[in-house]
């Protein structure tokens, strides 16, 4: 198993047989309990690559308002230096 939260499926099937499951149910249930544990949990390598996303993201976005702006200023001062032109 890969992740840092490991299922001891063995110990847990054997607490559930002990509590009155079937050796098969115990079995099926920590198989189950294991996948879903496989399936859902993110693990540090899921973790880097998200905030490795989140960085990209944030490096286009300020990117992207860098040039909006300058282009708003831009636009103002040719706008401004219209008017002043034209009174």
């Amino acid at each position: 198993m890969s992740h840092a939260l490991a299922l001891d499926t063995l110990a847990y099937a054997k607490k559930l047989k002990a509590a009155g499951f079937t050796e098969e149910q115990a079995e099926v249930q920590a198989e189950a309990l294991a996948e879903m544990f496989d399936e859902q949990l993110a693990t540090k390598h899921d973790i880097k690559e998200v905030a490795r996303d989140l960085k990209e993201l944030e490096l286009r976005l300020r990117h992207d308002l860098t040039l909006r702006i300058g282009i708003m200023l831009t636009t103002g001062i040719a706008i401004v230096a219209t008017l002043v032109k034209l009174l």
